[in-house]
């Protein structure tokens, strides 16, 4: 069974019939049993990080979520992801699970290429950070594959869980891992083929 953690935050369909593409069983809580009882959590997110963090503290699942991190396979998909880290530079200082060390911050203001349109919108491809090709998350994806991106703020300081990231004038962080959690800042579902092909892989963990 794979746990979508819903907490009110984003648009469900697309990785609910996602994940149902790939034969698998989904459901959709915001229950902490039966999160306990998945054998994998999708955590995704779309909008705000202060009002997302806000909403998932709300709901009492914090706990649950870093307590079964440690136990099974937990992938946070863009705002998801973002929610992972130990804090956002969004909009104000916003605390985050600190399931990952590292901070969200304006993709603006790093940018080298003052040209290039926030937000970061479209397809980029994948760079697979050297030494992490024969990670588990990339057993069916090819480096230099495209994946499909919709955000303004991006990972920094998280060069040690880093696995892939994507240029725009700066390498954006585009998929991180620290033991059994996993973040993608883009979103597989809507990544076509190779982002059902990355789900599957994640499914498989």
């Amino acid at each position: 069974m794979i746990a979508i953690v819903d907490y009110g935050v984003g648009n469900l369909f697309s990785l609910v019939s996602g994940v149902k593409s790939l034969g698998a069983q989904v459901c959709v809580t915001g229950k902490a049993e039966e999160l306990r009882a998945a054998d994998h959590i999708l955590l995704p997110g779309v909008g705000a990080f202060a009002d997302a963090a806000a909403k998932l503290n709300a709901t009492g699942l914090v706990p649950v979520l870093r307590e079964e991190s440690q136990k099974k396979p937990l992938l946070g998909i863009c705002l998801g992801m973002q929610l992972l880290f130990e804090k956002s530079y969004e909009y104000g200082e916003h605390a985050g699970l600190g399931l990952i060390p590292g901070e969200v911050a304006p993709l603006a203001k790093d940018l080298q290429d003052p040209a290039l349109k926030v937000p970061h919108i479209g397809w980029n491809a994948l760079d697979i950070a050297p030494g992490h090709e024969d990670d588990p998350l990339f057993r069916y994806i090819r480096n230099g594959e495209y994946v499909y991106y919709v955000h303004s703020f991006y990972a920094k300081n998280c060069a040690a869980s880093t696995l892939a990231t994507s240029e725009y004038s700066l390498p954006v962080t585009g998929a991180v891992r620290r033991g059994l959690v996993y973040g993608t800042q883009f979103h597989p579902e809507k990544s076509g083929d190779t982002g059902l092909r990355l789900l599957k892989a994640f499914l498989e963990l």
